[in-house]
């Protein structure tokens, strides 16, 4: 590297060919020989695999600090090897990237320093932003991902500790957010994802940040795809449907109609032969509907020009006799209060993860995807709204948001808020969720504590999905403090959640009536 540190880095010739070839470039922090199956293979294909260990990982020197170095700070490892492998006499000068997750990051952090030679990109279930997208999320801290990931991984302790010492997006948050990078990037990509994997707003960032505002070669060259699968993607070698939680969707849901894989993509971009990945829809995205009913609207693909696809938000009332429905409370001094105990959080089942673990406080085994929450929803500290059952088929893509008015006797606390599909027998599916920490109400870089006692509106972010609820289905919201290990818990003292740290019971009410109308907000496609 510029800096004189050396990163191990395997190259994988083709034996037929030559003496240059396009060149398909991985960085992963997970041991570049690891690879050494797949990406050999992959060179006979007729290209050169080139493979590195990031800085400080495995055989690479350097501090192991994650990404810090991939992108355009005071180290800039991606583009050092870039400007490497176009000097070796074995390229053409036409490179392209490619991984998944980690690998994926790596990309999207290189794009944002415009390298030469970089022509095209694959990148899955990755993290354009590592603040909005990985670390934090509307100011609370991933737990399970990031205490899981970094010590799962065997990462440098230095990482965790600069986690916590950058609670708010700073400096050191703004040279690894690739999203407001834009501009400078100048070359198509797939993003693909899935509507339960940890970074599926990521993904759906991604995309539509370089596809409306990326530079020329970028700007309406990306293409978007995203399936009801998890962080491992499509598993078609589990069986001929994909397993998701409680939940296994039909077999179309494997495959897009339209493919547009990265050997394709690569064959187009660095080899010029017409695969046809040029002419696929820019987003194809699986809409879900109900499992296990026959002849159920949805559980098909659907294809858009850009992201989001056209639809109408609709806000849904939450009302004190807790109903949930599109008319407006018109009662006065409507609320609902619960109790908020940081030492009895309310335990995640199912979502966007990550990792799989034991539920907390039980031998209860989680991955992610959709799981019957109704034993969560009968917790003294659960408020549910629910629907009448409906009279037709609703079909909501886009953006959700939750727009709450709560009142809490602490400077600070959580409210978790949980969308799900609730079927005639009685189950409750989880279809999205989501957080806010009310001391980053008005900014993620800057405090505004809660005023004890006194009514406050917060917006919480509830990512992104594409369901159809069915008719006789009902949808439910659910309000908490807590959705515990997905972010971590709120001590309710206004610091972060220190271990050992003080905790305080949190008294939060949730204000449902005609001059505080607290609705979750769905975009509602078609009608």
């Amino acid at each position: 590297m510029t800096d004189g540190t050396r990163l191990a880095t395997d190259v994988y010739l083709p034996t037929t060919g030559g003496p240059r070839w396009p060149v398909r470039l991985v960085r992963t922090p997970y041991g570049r020989v690891n690879y050494n199956r797949e990406y050999g293979a992959k060179a006979e294909l007729g290209y050169v695999m080139v493979v590195q260990d990031m800085r400080g990982r495995f055989d690479s020197e350097g501090k192991d600090l994650a990404f810090i170095d991939c992108g355009w700070g005071d180290n800039k490892d991606g583009l050092d090897t870039i400007n490497w492998i176009l000097a070796q006499p074995w390229c053409n000068g036409k490179i392209g990237t490619e991984g998944a997750s980690a690998m994926g990051i790596t990309q999207c952090m290189l794009a944002a320093t415009d390298p030469p030679g970089l022509v095209a990109q694959y990148i899955a279930v990755a993290a354009p932003s590592l603040y909005h997208h990985a670390t934090y999320v509307s100011g609370a801290l991933r737990a399970a991902l990031i205490d899981g990931w970094l010590t799962g991984a065997g990462f440098d302790p230095d990482n965790m500790w600069l986690t916590c010492l950058h609670p708010f997006y700073d400096g050191h948050w703004r040279k690894l957010n690739s999203i407001a990078e834009a501009p400078r990037i100048k070359v198509p990509a797939v993003f693909f994802g899935g509507w339960y994997d940890v970074f599926l707003q990521g993904t759906i960032d991604g995309f539509v940040s370089r596809h409306n505002n990326g530079g020329p070669g970028a700007k309406g060259k990306q293409k978007l795809i995203i399936g009801p699968w998890g962080h491992g993607g499509p598993k078609a070698d589990l069986g001929p449907a994909t397993p998701m939680g409680e939940l296994t969707y039909p077999p179309n849901s494997l495959k897009t109609p339209f493919p547009c894989g990265g050997d394709a993509w690569f064959e187009f971009y660095l080899k010029g032969v017409d695969t046809g990945v040029e002419k696929v829809p820019a987003v194809q995205y699986f809409t879900m509907g109900a499992v296990g009913e026959e002849d159920a609207p949805g559980n098909e693909w659907q294809t858009a020009d850009n992201w989001p696809v056209p639809a109408e938000p609709t806000p849904f009332y939450l009302h004190v006799d807790r109903s949930l429905s599109r008319k407006a409370p018109e009662t006065a001094n409507g609320r609902l209060a619960f109790t908020y105990d940081p030492l009895d959080p309310v335990p995640t089942r199912g979502g966007c993860l990550l990792l799989s673990w034991n539920e907390y406080g039980t031998k209860r085994k989680v991955t992610s995807g959709t799981y019957d929450q109704r034993d969560i929803e009968q917790r003294p500290d659960v408020i549910t709204f629910t629907t009448e059952p409906l009279a037709e088929p609703l079909e909501v893509t886009g953006r959700l948001t939750a727009r709450l008015f709560v009142v809490s006797d602490r400077i600070d606390t959580d409210f978790a808020v949980k969308l799900t599909d609730v079927y005639p027998d009685g189950r409750s599916m989880n279809v999205t969720d989501g957080l806010a920490r009310c001391r980053y109400r008005k900014g993620f870089d800057r405090l505004t504590p809660l005023e004890p006692g006194q009514p406050a509106e917060i917006e919480v972010d509830l990512w992104s999905t594409s369901m159809v609820f069915g008719k006789d289905h009902r949808i439910r919201v659910a309000v908490t403090g807590s959705n515990y290990p997905r972010f971590d818990v709120n001590p309710n003292t206004g610091w972060p959640a220190w271990p050992m740290g003080p905790t305080l019971k949190a008294h939060n009410q949730v204000l449902c009536d005609k001059e505080h109308p607290s609705c979750v907000i769905l975009p509602v496609a078609g009608k």
